[in-house]
């Protein structure tokens, strides 16, 4: 049946006034989630969307065969040591998600084992026979207890991000009746593996207890609640498995609590108070536990403190402008230090007792590198990840001693890829108030440099949160056809260190919209494209960023992609009682408490600021179950777009049975990714 025109949305009165402002939501009635009117607004225009990209059918089909037949769907990573086993994931085509497996190490075995087949394979988890019968599946936690005889996993089938919690004994295979719901990710293993340590959440979704279970009992006690609902709950166990750490963090201050790892019982004891603006996090090394902190320190220092009496901070590395130290990690004989300098990641090697350190190098001008998956203490070798624009994802183990450097695996991308076939370049674009924004560019060689090539600008720009150079398969159905691609590292983020997030956060959020309007005016006057054949893409914070873009320079774009877009940010963090509300006003403001604040948020929230314009082409896609940007956000947006400027063309999806990062299986995403694909190359005239 064809549908006449897109669906209209009836408008109820609501209202809600703060600091002697009322404002009408005629859409309010939208956030009722269970009121069957809403579920089939939603699927009316689901059936609009499918009818309007019917033409592109043809073509998503062709996307997700690209993305399919350039992925080694039959595949598996490159395993870990830990202990007595090699660890990794595999895949298997056909299937949609990876299934959980290890192998006995092999007596004199060093490197891991690349052979496909693998004597002795044990499958710890299987993801697809878990989600055998489900529309959405994903793990909150895999944890191996340090003796490998026991495993913690936590699953969601809803896509709500409440997992439910279980322990399976590897020896006999057997899930213990032992379960939890309503936890959270993460977990930690006592040094004997007799108890666990787990996160639940409340009803705001907030992690704020840590409780301890006796494995094989229902015994679960309470070792700590975070009261400050600014704050959430974190657990981990150290890399040398001798503490538990519960690490407590506000948007801007921290709190790290410890627990010996072979005492479980034992109370949970406080390494530094809480200051106010002060964060830190700590990792164990030997007989001295290393703190990476910002007190006085705004890009980060190193310090240590001793295990057995904490108090004065030793410094390791000072606090140096412009670098900012993003983590540390203590293995027996070195310390790894994770770091960000010019928009570029590196790491940092120092050898235990010694002033000694390098950064590690590497060739190519754009690339993003860091630890990977590295869970034993005792070694002289860690794991990298390392990638860029037209790199894909390659695995290293480095050698910390030599410096060498081994390739142990390239991810595959079939179909006679070659990255000689491509170009990725850095340029700046100069924001209103003189700030040069950096840009990251790829584009296939030959591609025009007159303005007339078709192109994407990506962007995010919140919580200091970078969006570093990467490779993409599913992007090269873009490439091929001629599309420029392009990052905006936009203030807000972390690319440029901690001052570059100061002066894109609070009231200086405008910074991160205007920061991605200048960078698509530098693409044009560059000529690597022309607004008539730009798209912008953004999600979550990103989808705010969105949003405020359209109304700020709709004419700079000729289509807006906003994936689960965070578009009436003012309406959420006036309500305490939804998810997330109240940690985010360290983010954000409070617009509760502050005239200032709630001016400035509704200034450029997305929805408040809807306006009878010309709008580009916009595509909205958001997911019924989304705990972090609740569905409604996007499906009002689009209701009033329609109505305050109905020449616009305006496209909601809404996935009926996924949460914030969409499908869950990889072919689900693929099909998703081929849908967004299509549509943009439709917008950018490249089909």
């Amino acid at each position: 049946m064809t549908i006449e025109g897109p669906p209209t949305a009836h408008q109820k009165h609501a209202e809600r006034t703060f600091h002697g402002d009322t404002v009408t939501d005629e859409y309010a009635w939208l956030m009722e989630k269970e009121d069957p009117a809403t579920i089939a607004y939603l699927e009316a225009e689901n059936a609009w969307t499918e009818q309007a990209t019917a033409h592109l059918e043809s073509l998503r089909q062709t996307a997700f065969q690209e993305i399919r037949s350039r992925t080694q769907e039959t595949d598996l990573s490159v395993p870990s040591r830990k202990g007595a086993f090699w660890y990794y994931t595999r895949t298997v085509e056909g299937k949609q998600y990876g299934i959980q497996c290890r192998v006995p190490v092999r007596p004199g075995e060093t490197a891991p084992p690349m052979d496909e087949e693998k004597p002795g394979e044990e499958i710890l988890l299987d993801g697809n026979q878990l989600a055998e019968g489900k529309d959405f599946f994903a793990l909150g936690t895999f944890d191996v207890s340090p003796d490998g005889n026991w495993l913690a996993y936590s699953t969601d089938f809803d896509g709500d991000e409440r997992f439910t919690l279980r322990v399976k004994d590897l020896r006999t295979g057997e899930v213990l009746a032992d379960e939890v719901t309503d936890t959270f990710y993460g977990s930690a293993w006592s040094a004997d593996g007799s108890v666990l340590f787990y996160i639940t959440v409340d009803e705001a979704w907030r992690p704020y207890r840590v409780w301890r279970h006796t494995v094989g009992t229902t015994e679960n006690t309470l070792v700590y609640e975070e009261p400050d609902e600014r704050f959430w709950v974190g657990v981990e166990l150290t890399r040398s498995e001798k503490f538990i750490v519960v690490d407590t963090q506000s948007k801007i201050t921290s709190e790290v609590r410890i627990i010996p790892a072979d005492e479980p019982d034992a109370d949970a004891v406080v390494l530094a108070p809480r200051q106010q603006g002060v964060e830190y996090t700590i990792d164990h090394h030997g007989h001295r536990f290393l703190i990476l902190h910002n007190r006085d320190a705004e890009d980060f220092a190193l310090a240590c403190t001793s295990v057995d009496n904490p108090g004065d901070w030793v410094e390791l590395i000072a606090h140096q402008p412009g670098t900012r130290l993003e983590s540390v990690d203590a293995f027996a004989r070195h310390i790894v230090v994770s770091l960000r300098r010019d928009g570029l990641t590196g790491l940092r090697v120092m050898t235990d007792g010694s002033t000694d350190a390098y950064d590690m190098t590497f060739p190519e001008p754009l690339y993003s590198v860091g630890l990977n998956g590295n869970p034993e203490y005792e070694t002289a070798s860690v794991r990298i990840s390392y990638t860029s624009m037209i790199t894909p994802d390659s695995i290293y183990d480095v050698d910390l001693v030599t410096r060498a450097m081994t390739l142990r695996k390239q991810k595959p991308v079939l179909g006679g890829y070659d990255p000689a076939d491509y170009e990725q370049f850095r340029e700046w674009a100069s924001a209103a108030d003189g700030t040069k924004v950096p840009i990251s560019i790829v584009a296939r060689k030959g591609v025009p440099r007159d303005g007339s090539a078709p192109a994407v600008l990506y962007g995010y720009g919140s919580y200091e949160h970078s969006i570093d150079p990467y490779f993409s398969i599913a992007r090269l159905t873009l490439l091929d056809r001629g599309v420029v691609y392009a990052i905006a590292h936009v203030r807000g983020g972390g690319e440029l260190g901690r001052g570059w997030y100061e002066n894109g956060k609070m009231l200086a959020k405008k910074n991160t919209f205007t920061d991605f309007v200048a960078c698509a005016e530098a693409l044009v006057r560059n000529r690597w494209t022309t607004a008539s054949r730009l798209v912008a893409r953004g999600g979550s914070a990103g989808g705010l960023l969105m949003g405020a873009v359209a109304n700020l320079a709709p004419e700079a774009f000729a289509g807006i992609l906003a994936e689960v877009p965070f578009v009436d940010p003012l309406t959420s963090i006036l309500d305490p009682s939804l998810p997330l509300t109240v940690t985010e006003w360290e983010e954000w403001g409070n617009p509760l408490e502050s005239a200032e604040v709630y001016a400035y948020m509704k200034s450029y929230s997305p929805y408040e600021n809807v306006a009878d314009r010309q709008y580009p082409r916009i595509l909205a896609v958001t997911s019924l179950n989304d705990t972090r940007v609740l569905y409604h956000e996007p499906t009002k947006w689009i209701a009033r777009l329609r109505a305050t400027a109905p020449r616009g063309d305006y496209l909601l999806k809404t996935e009926m049975g996924a949460g914030h990062g969409g499908p869950s299986g990889r072919y689900d995403s693929w099909k998703e990714e081929a849908f967004v694909l299509s549509w943009i190359l439709d917008v950018v005239k490249a089909v």
